[in-house]
């Protein structure tokens, strides 16, 4: 067993990618599990991710629905973390992003990434608290960032207001796409469509006479709000908060 004072000399880990791990696999190391590696192993790791959540997976569970022993699993990858890592990377890698040389106008490349990472965060609810632990520094989530990078500078801003630019739309983004995400997991859990949640929802908070003044207030804003279903909402929402921002980023262009 290691010891306290032992475990305490080790450099606190970094990332997967930072430490020689991720390429490890394949052929090349004699006694690996035959009909195994490590694409097979990230592959199945996302689908019991989606499936049954961050909270459930283990690496147990893991080998299990590979059917090899939780040992083999690790001739792969060192901790169950590296594999995690391995999984959002694999995710990111789902996103379509703009050609460098489309020559779109900016606006629309920037609506586009907003639209696929968010779609992103909700087709995987548990990729938001883990884009949130890791560096994310594998190749799909530089590939990204990179892509987000390209297409602020497209804007004209100056360089000194380009990264909180990138940090107004794509943390608005990851807020609304994992609220979003969650929701239909809760909808789900449930067993309720969106609408139905919804309705149950808004029907016991109106019953409430210690909320009776925020529904009171917020009465005119939901008329106002528009849409038959909830996903017609949320669109609505998402859509105006998304234009609010670039033409944010209009006015702060011609600020200079």
């Amino acid at each position: 067993m290691v010891k306290a004072a032992q475990r305490a000399e080790r450099p606190a880990r970094t990332s997967v990618w930072l430490e020689g791990k991720a390429p490890r696999g394949g052929g090349s190391r004699g006694g690996q599990p035959s009909g195994l590696d490590r694409d097979r192993i990230t592959e199945v790791t996302v689908r019991l991710l989606d499936a049954e959540g961050l909270p459930k997976f283990s690496m147990r569970r893991l080998a299990a629905e590979l059917n090899v022993t939780a040992m083999s699993v690790y001739w792969y990858v060192d901790t169950k973390d590296d594999l995690l890592e391995l999984a959002l990377d694999a995710a990111y890698g789902e996103m379509r992003l703009p050609a460098g040389d489309s020559g779109e106008d900016w606006r629309d490349q920037l609506r586009a990434l907003a639209a696929e990472y968010r779609a992103l965060l909700v087709r995987h609810p548990w990729l938001s608290p883990l884009a949130g632990t890791f560096l994310n520094i594998g190749p799909h989530a530089v590939a990204f960032s990179l892509a987000v990078q390209r297409v602020i500078r497209l804007t004209g801003l100056p360089a000194h207001g380009q990264m909180g630019a990138i940090a107004a739309v794509f943390q608005f983004v990851y807020g609304f796409g994992t609220i979003e995400g969650r929701f239909i997991e809760r909808c789900a859990v449930a067993g309720l469509s969106q609408d139905d949640y919804f309705r149950h929802a808004m029907s016991a908070v109106t019953q409430s006479p210690d909320l009776t003044e925020v529904v009171h207030h917020a009465a005119d804003l939901i008329e106002a709000r528009g849409g038959d279903t909830v996903e017609e909402m949320r669109e609505r929402d998402f859509t105006f908060a998304l234009e609010t921002l670039i033409a944010g980023i209009e006015a702060m262009i011609v600020r200079g």
